[in-house]
């Protein structure tokens, strides 16, 4: 419930408090004097659009703050704790505006985006302005006011959800069949070189393994000769060799260490070295018997050489890399396979979320059929109330035209009238005149609004179009909804006004050089004289104010 309002620098507010009751509350004013001005300035705290243009001339800065008592609204505290923002019996809205049009938003002093206020804004007040009446034509407004009044929040999640599962599984479906083609064009390539590739079946490293090969075979000849050339220059030469003089050496210094000790370390050094050419020989040696040719080897080793040097320039790689793009182009087809598969389990799957859809969706039509009877008979029962004896509304569900899928259902919702008797029900939009219209809609807010556990609701001069009795039965029908809701009503009528609990007067002022608008409460004196400027102008006479007392008597 909405407990305060303070506004500083509003528009022509210079600052104006109101501390708020439960019940129905009447705000009335001379023509011009701003009576809906606070109710602009409570749509500014509650995350309405900000202008520059709203602040009062010559300030630098506007500032609305709305506090609200959340005892009765568990919503609303469920939300802030989800939010992590402070969770108390009450709660404070605070909108800053300045000259430069930059805006701030704070709950409970917490600076938070604007969307954050706006999501909070709805689980605490509902506003119902002048021209209600205009959305009510429109056929998506007629489906949301069924839904509202039916309380259809799960069911629509429901459909939402199926929608929406539906809906990704089409556009996988449709991406996938639109690549068919290249797909199909990209898998047969990829199976005749994976094919290419699998047949010729290079080992990892076997690559440098055959190069090495090959290159010793080819080269075997000269491998001979110089393997046979050093053998001989270590060894194996009967003229000269390299151990025959080391050793030689050795026998020399052996010779010369006997006479000085101190050749031991060059002598033992040179006895070491000997004994690595003696190794060396032998190493050479066994290469040398194992190297034979082998033309039938060799042939087969240019082969392979041969075929790999081609298909790695044929996928423009290195020789090097083909056992690894031989690894890439073989998941890339089990990826297209997959694809294929995914295609024929996306056909089935696709048609299992439109039958689940398909089912929410039917679960919605019932319920709406359902409601749909109930609330056009409430309806009904109110226009007669509202001056129209003879009105009827009947609301029609039919199937969606193209019965495509959508978020909210495949029914169409359509509010047909009848005004007068023997006309034939019609579309509301074609047959209630704007007087008519108004009403139908005031009596649709008033019954929705008993049916939402919304904690206040403000009525901005829905009432427009309207006097006499019927102004009475709709004052009467707001303080009913009183009795168990927050209610402002903003109202030119003083069969409405008479009605509320509680009654505030917005005045203007003028001092010459600015204007302000002030608002104040009424007592009941107050509220006699208010009444009687309501129904008799400015002149207020002793049958006006018996009027008014008569108005006060029968609320």
């Amino acid at each position: 419930m909405l407990t305060q309002l303070t506004i500083h620098n509003f528009a022509i507010v210079k600052f104006l408090e109101l501390d708020l009751q439960s019940g129905m509350t009447s705000i009335t004013g001379e023509t011009g004097a701003g009576k809906s001005i606070a109710i602009d300035a409570l749509g500014l705290a509650l995350g309405g659009r900000a202008e520059a243009s709203m602040i009062r001339p010559g300030c630098d800065k506007t500032e609305i703050s709305a506090r609200f008592n959340l005892l009765r609204n568990p919503p609303a505290r469920r939300w802030l704790q989800q939010q992590e923002l402070e969770t108390e019996d009450e709660c404070l809205l605070r909108r800053v505006i300045t000259a430069e049009g930059r805006s701030r938003a704070y709950i409970n002093g917490t600076p938070v985006p604007l969307a954050q206020l706006k999501a909070l804004g709805q689980l605490l007040i509902n506003i119902h302005g002048q021209h209600a009446h205009q959305l009510l034509m429109r056929p998506e407004q007629q489906l949301a006011i069924l839904d509202a009044y039916a309380a259809h929040t799960s069911l629509l999640e429901e459909v939402r959800q199926h929608h929406q599962s539906w809906r990704q599984q089409q556009q996988t479906l449709l991406r996938l069949q639109q690549e068919a083609e290249q797909r199909q064009a990209r898998r047969q390539l990829l199976e005749y070189q994976v094919q290419e590739l699998d047949e010729f079946a290079l080992q990892d490293g076997e690559f440098a393994t055959i190069e090495a090969e090959h290159s010793r075979l080819a080269n075997s000849g000269a491998l001979v000769a110089d393997c046979q050339y050093c053998l001989d220059g270590l060894h194996d030469n009967d003229e000269y060799t390299v151990l025959g003089q080391l050793k030689a050496l050795i026998r020399r210094l052996e010779q010369m260490q006997s006479l000085d000790p101190a050749l031991q370390p060059a002598l033992g050094l040179l006895q070491e070295a000997q004994i690595q050419l003696d190794e060396g020989y032998d190493e050479l040696r066994h290469y040398l018997d194992r190297l034979e040719p082998d033309p039938e080897r060799f042939a087969q080793l240019e082969s392979r050489l041969t075929k790999t040097l081609d298909l790695a320039r044929k996928h423009q790689i290195k020789p090097a890399e083909l056992v690894a793009h031989h690894a890439g182009l073989q998941a890339e087809l089990t990826s297209l396979l997959a694809c294929d598969e995914q295609l024929e389990g996306l056909q089935a799957g696709l048609q299992a979320s439109l039958s689940a859809y398909q089912a929410a969706a039917g679960r919605l039509s019932a319920s709406r059929s359902r409601y749909a009877q109930q609330l056009g008979e409430q309806i009904s029962q109110h226009m007669q109330q509202l001056n129209m004896p003879q009105g009827r509304l009947v609301i029609d569900i039919s199937p969606a035209a193209d019965r495509h899928p959508s978020p909210l259902g495949q029914d169409l919702v359509q509010f047909l009238v009848a005004t007068n008797p023997g006309q034939p029900l019609q579309p509301l939009a074609k047959v209630a005149s704007g007087g008519e219209l108004s009403r139908i809609s005031l009596a649709i807010q008033v019954i929705t609004a008993e049916r939402i556990a919304t904690p206040s609701l403000i009525f901005d001069e829905v009432d427009v179009g309207i006097s006499g009795p019927t102004a009475a039965v709709v004052g009467r029908l707001l303080r009913q909804l009183g009795q168990s809701t927050q209610v402002l009503v903003v109202t030119h009528l003083p069969q409405v006004a008479g009605q509320g609990h509680h009654h505030f007067l917005v005045a203007k002022q003028h001092d010459g050089e600015q204007t302000q608008t002030s608002m104040a409460a009424l007592d009941l004196s107050g509220r006699l004289g208010e009444l009687a400027r309501l129904l008799g102008g400015d002149q207020i006479t002793d049958n006006t104010l018996a009027n008014a007392r008569e108005l006060l008597a029968q609320a």
